[in-house]
């Protein structure tokens, strides 16, 4: 009886551990379902955290459902960069015999991302066994070999923590705000940031940040950018044109029925505020992300990463015209010298012309995200890659550099484990340097900024470089000690404008300004400081710098013919003033022939007092009693106050030039080009 008793009991208490295996099964598909469905809207975290539900439902005995499981819990938490978490999970997966998928490459990655490249270099070679010819594993086994010598050797480069600017929680992307660097943005998940948890990386969406600099040059504390930007979506990773008007930022936004995408919005700014953004219309990819929006010095390119069709795999470096016909227009990849089958992301332009990014799929990469500096040959079109060094660099991810000015120095982030414990954060670098550097304007002679303009610089090292310039006409450039420079500045429908300098060796910090104030093709220009002696037509000493610099233009435009006309004002007889400003015409095209300037390249006009000064924009600054286009007449100048008169009469008694032709020598005898011939004129 006792044993039936017993029978009965064991066979109760089987189901009963039956029913409760079966209940647990059920219950991991429903977390595994949870978690699939929240992978498929980028929701990590929360993938994440049904991964592990799961993981604790299913019974060790079933390695194959654990291990499954494992490795799943690992994607996601890779995907969101808790990488400690990842490893474990991973390795978990490794014990239960998860081992011909990626495994062992995303343990391997993981592994680096700590600095542990002994243990990164056997799971990568694990991997390789598996799957031979994987360039990924050949790549990874490469980085772990090299990664320790690359720190070892180190840099001149000094980096630290930026506390002043870090949270307890993550902080990262800092932008300078304009040329004059005294603002700096960033990107931060702390607590004042709006919103509530995101379920894509367990922890609050990022807001915009900033601080300024107080007028001892002292970092203020930060805080949340005034106006519309931050919202309940995640915002962050921002840049800005140079003259600071107009912000470019990332945006993620939520939607609990299907994934969205990352986007690229703008803000303009009005007295200390952004206004309430817009969104930059790239492509009407809606299955595609684009983050990360960086603006080339001349304002005419915004770089940004995206992984839409088209690119080398993952994510890719990109650029857009911006203020095409809809606002935005040429599109294009930066090709395969920037991108990878890796990810590239968070570029950063410098006014140099460098191009800064991150990346995980290039050579020489210590771990994560590694910083690489791109130039591009402005010729060929062009560009070289190069990898930063340790410290910038490390086994965690470096990314989002900004640089103070043409200074070598400035912020980046970082989620090494000195300093952050794993957080996203912020620090500071620096590179001894003895800085020279070149600042031009280029500006129509008599009006204002071009910022059509081109730059060309050459440089006795084999410096060969175009620029551009910005809205106000500027350009700044760094220089090398001992190399001569040639500069040459044009713009479609002006004369060029050339200068040289020299950087000097010298171990103080210098800034070379030049001027470029370029002709125009189309109107007279004023050749100003030209005298002559009372009532003759002969040239005073005080002439001859604006006569010489008169003789270096047309030099630097071989092809162009001009009229030199001298002007007079109305006192005095009409016929006596028409033959003296011949004569001082005449006396200008001398002095040129005489510097080397050929005679069938100039034409002597007197115009006496026949035409009259009209007055543009320009002179209105200098002489506000004048009105843009009044043209300085007899009847005009005497309705004006005896000094006044006086400042009218003075502006019509001037000496310009014309340009006639802009092909002069271009064309033989039989009217076919001569190809000694070919040089930019700017026409």
């Amino acid at each position: 009886m006792q044993q039936y008793k017993n029978n009965i009991i064991g066979a109760v208490l089987c189901c009963i551990f039956l029913l409760m295996v079966l209940s647990g099964c059920g219950s991991a598909e429903k977390s595994i379902k949870r978690g699939d469905a929240a992978l498929a809207l980028g929701e990590y975290a929360e993938a994440a955290a049904q991964y592990k539900r799961a993981y604790g439902q299913t019974p060790a005995t079933d390695k194959k459902r654990r291990g499954f499981v494992a490795y799943k819990m690992g994607d996601a938490y890779r995907r969101y960069g808790n990488v400690a978490r990842a490893v474990g999970a991973f390795q978990n997966a490794v014990r239960y015999g998860v081992k011909d998928t990626l495994t062992y490459l995303h343990l391997g990655d993981m592994l680096r991302l700590q600095g542990n490249y002994k243990g990164a270099e056997n799971a990568y070679r694990a991997y390789a066994d598996s799957f031979p010819g994987d360039l990924r594993a050949e790549q990874g086994i490469n980085d772990c070999l090299t990664a320790p010598s690359v720190k070892q050797i180190g840099s001149a480069y000094s980096v630290k923590l930026a506390t002043l600017f870090n949270s307890s929680r993550s902080d990262f992307s800092p932008a300078y705000m304009g040329v004059d660097a005294q603002q700096l943005y960033f990107t931060s998940t702390r607590q004042q940031a709006k919103g509530d948890i995101s379920s894509i990386t367990g922890i609050k969406n990022g807001d915009i940040f900033f601080s300024k600099k107080d007028e001892k040059g002292k970092w203020k504390v930060a805080e949340a950018v005034e106006g519309d930007v931050n919202t309940e979506n995640d915002e962050g990773a921002c840049a800005f044109t140079q003259d600071g008007k107009t912000m470019y930022f990332t945006v993620c936004r939520t939607d609990p029925s299907y994934p969205r995408m990352a986007e690229i919005w703008s803000s303009q700014r009005t007295d200390a505020k952004w206004s309430k953004p817009v969104q930059v219309k790239i492509s009407n990819d809606t299955l595609s992300s684009f983050a990360h929006p960086a603006v080339s010095p001349d304002g005419r390119w915004l770089y940004f990463s995206s992984d839409m069709p088209g690119g080398q795999g993952g994510l890719d470096l990109w650029r857009i015209e911006i203020g095409g016909k809809h606002g935005m227009g040429r599109l294009e990849n930066l090709g395969p010298a920037i991108n990878t089958a890796g990810n590239e992301c968070f570029p950063t332009c410098r006014p140099s012309g460098e191009l800064y990014f991150s990346s995980d799929g290039h050579i020489s990469n210590m771990g994560g995200l590694d910083i690489y500096r791109a130039k591009e040959d402005t010729i060929s079109n062009e560009w070289k890659v190069e990898h930063l060094p340790s410290p910038i660099n490390s086994n965690g991810d470096d990314f989002g550099m900004t640089f103070e000015g043409v200074h070598n120095r400035g912020f980046f982030s970082s989620n090494r484990a000195t300093g952050g414990r794993g957080w996203d954060k912020i620090y500071e670098f620096s590179y001894p340097e003895v800085l020279q550097s070149v600042k031009g304007w280029v500006y129509e002679q008599d009006g204002y900024e071009l910022p059509a303009a081109v730059v060309y610089m050459v440089g006795s090292d084999g410096t060969n470089e175009k620029i551009g310039v910005l809205s106000d006409g500027s350009f700044v450039k760094p220089l090398k000690p001992g190399v001569s420079y040639l500069i040459l500045a044009t713009c479609q429908g002006y004369l060029n404008v050339c200068n040289e300098l020299r950087a000097d060796t010298t171990e103080v910090e210098k800034q070379h300004v030049l001027q470029f104030p370029l002709p125009s093709i189309s109107s007279p220009v004023l050749v100003r400081n030209v005298f002559y002696e009372f009532d003759k037509a002969t040239l005073t000493d005080n002439s001859r710098e604006a006569l010489d610099r008169l003789v270096k233009m047309l030099n630097e435009n071989p092809n162009v013919t001009i009229e030199l006309a001298a002007h007079c004002d109305y006192r005095g007889n009409a016929e006596y003033n028409l033959k003296l400003s011949q004569r001082r015409a005449e006396s200008v095209v001398r002095y040129l022939t005489g510097h080397g300037i050929a005679s069938d390249r100039l034409t002597a006009k007197g115009y006496g007092k026949e035409m009259p000064k009209v007055v543009n924009k320009k002179l209105t600054e200098t002489y506000p009693f004048l009105h843009e286009n009044d043209t300085l007449s007899v009847p005009y100048i005497l309705k004006l106050p005896a000094d006044q008169q006086e400042v009218c009469n003075a502006l019509n008694r001037r000496t310009e030039f014309r340009v006639l032709r802009t092909t002069y020598g271009l064309f033989d005898a039989n009217g076919n080009l001569r190809p000694e011939a070919l040089r930019k004129t700017g026409d």
